[in-house]
């Protein structure tokens, strides 16, 4: 009889006002990929960090290869064979990606092959990434090709994954996936966490189900659907998202021709960028994180006022040079794809972060209005169905998820007439993912013109009624939803969208779906 790789008892672990594990047992075999399933606040994170050493559990016990083995720190983890790739990553800001895989790895080795191996690996892989980029002018995305990377050089006995596609291509995807299928092959063990639920079917052989803490189901995931899957992680199936026929106002987004060149010496220049989004419209930006996303963002949002005179038009008015609260001023209102420092202040509670963008309780000589703040969070809470200790918790004590819930409904719950939002459902369980998307159709049915800059295809599929695919710091043509196919937006995301197909594209940029 095979010894299981991993074997999880009783595990249990708790914090003021909230069991995060309770009695969890969890069994994977050598070479299996083994889903961990659940909605936004499960505890999946916490158990994965206690597999891996980072957190203690109050009960509970564990073997690798039959062997009592319960880290107590990382560095023991990675002794026994255990490597982990986190939702929020672990990287030095002021080091390179070499130096950041370097101290993760044996004190034998010298940093220049480090070096070497990092580049074997991400083109084994296809996770494009130079080793000498220092962290800090990284995307998201390219952050978490470091972490993947990172992981896989250690050559682990378990490997764990947390939401490790949300930012590929499709085809990145698909060859990430017969990477994990060979590692699996040659016996390494697997544990994957997901919000795709047609990525666990494709790839995992098995799954465990957590719901408030406890095992509430094991399955086979091959055998179920995305349905009964949903059923069984979160009670019920999300709603299928309701679309009206809305017909396309004014323009209140018009990009016309921006070019800008990055001030990041690791950045993409933006050349020639053009884009429309009207009242009424979802419009989609597809694309890989690192191919300017981060400089259209901020020349969007106000954060970078470089843009020459003429080129971003907000309601008619030429904001390229206006700040944020300029902008807000017209309507336009932003979220950020780094949800702590930028979409929220870690250590503020949820009350304060709404000071970031919404200024109903400034009053006059800059009093606060304390109460006021309450009442809008605990509205922003009970809508968006935050999970958290209420209006005075603050944001780093949430889940990735119920963050993410908490700063989207900040944002529309202020009735912007201009919402850009990116990744407006990373890390987000398939109901509450559900949710985001339906509140967005409805802010457009209302008049809002959105612009969704998502890694998710699946999503701006669902969702937009147009999108964009961004490129080296290009625009493509705007392309019709009914028109668009992973295959060709995928394409597209290499920049190949000249010939024939960019032509038929372009014959509908005027043309608002």
């Amino acid at each position: 009889m095979n010894l299981a790789r991993l074997q999880l008892t009783g595990i249990t672990k708790a914090y003021p006002g909230v069991v995060a594990n309770s009695d969890i047992s969890l069994c994977v075999q050598p070479g299996e990929i083994h889903a961990v399933l659940g909605e936004n606040g499960a505890g999946k994170s916490t158990l994965m960090k206690i597999i891996y050493g980072a957190v203690k559990p109050e009960a509970g016990s564990m073997t690798i290869d039959g062997q009592s083995a319960l880290p107590r720190n990382p560095q023991e983890a990675r002794a026994l064979g255990i490597s982990m790739v986190f939702q929020h990553f672990s990287l030095f800001d002021t080091l390179s990606v070499a130096e950041n895989v370097w101290l993760g790895l044996g004190k034998g080795l010298k940093l220049a092959d480090v070096t070497q191996q990092i580049k074997t690996k991400a083109q084994a892989y296809g996770l494009d990434i130079d080793p000498s980029r220092p962290v800090h002018t990284l995307s998201v995305g390219e952050m978490q090709r470091v972490e993947i990377i990172r992981a896989l050089l250690t050559s682990p006995k378990l490997l764990i994954l947390d939401e490790p596609t949300s930012v590929l291509t499709p085809q990145a995807v698909d060859k990430l996936f017969v990477v994990l299928k060979q590692l699996s092959a040659d016996g390494c063990s697997i544990l994957y966490i997901s919000h795709k639920l047609h990525e666990i079917r494709a790839l995992c052989t098995a799954c465990t189900v957590l719901r408030g803490g406890k095992v509430t189901g094991v399955c086979d995931p091959r055998q179920e659907s995305n349905a009964s899957l949903s059923r069984l992680m979160i009670g019920n199936e999300p709603p299928a998202l309701a679309h009206r026929a809305v017909s396309a106002g004014d323009v209140v987004l018009d990009l016309k021709q921006l070019t800008l060149a990055t001030t990041d010496q690791f950045g993409v220049d933006l050349q020639a960028a053009t884009l429309q989004v009207r009242a009424g419209e979802v419009v989609g930006i597809a694309g890989v994180s690192g191919n300017g996303q981060k400089e259209l963002l901020y020349a969007l949002s106000g954060e970078d006022t470089r843009a020459p005179p003429g080129t971003v038009w907000v309601r008619g008015v030429d904001a390229g040079r206006l700040n944020p609260t300029q902008r807000r001023t017209l309507g336009l209102h932003f979220v950020p794809e780094e949800r702590l420092g930028r979409g929220a202040v870690p250590q503020l509670n949820l009350s304060r972060n709404l000071l970031l963008s919404r200024h109903e309780a400034i009053g006059s000589g800059g009093w606060l209005n304390g109460a006021l703040l309450k009442a809008q969070a605990a509205q922003i809470i009970a809508r968006f169905q935050v999970k958290s200790g209420g209006p005075q918790a603050l944001a780093r004590s949430l889940s990735g998820g119920n963050l993410q819930k908490f700063i989207m409904g900040r944002e529309i719950d202020a009735a912007p007439r201009l919402l850009i939002v990116s990744q407006p459902t990373w890390g987000v369980d398939v109901g509450a993912a559900a949710q985001i998307r339906g509140e967005l159709l409805r802010l457009a049915e209302g008049g809002c013109a959105v612009l969704v800059v998502s890694e998710e295809l699946d999503e701006l599929f669902e969702i937009c009624s147009r999108l964009y695919v961004l490129a080296k710091g290009q625009l493509s043509p705007s392309l019709p939803r009914d028109q668009a196919s992973t295959e060709l937006v995928g394409q597209w995301m290499s920049g190949l969208w000249t010939g024939r197909l960019g032509e038929s594209a372009a014959h509908h940029e005027e043309s608002p779906a």
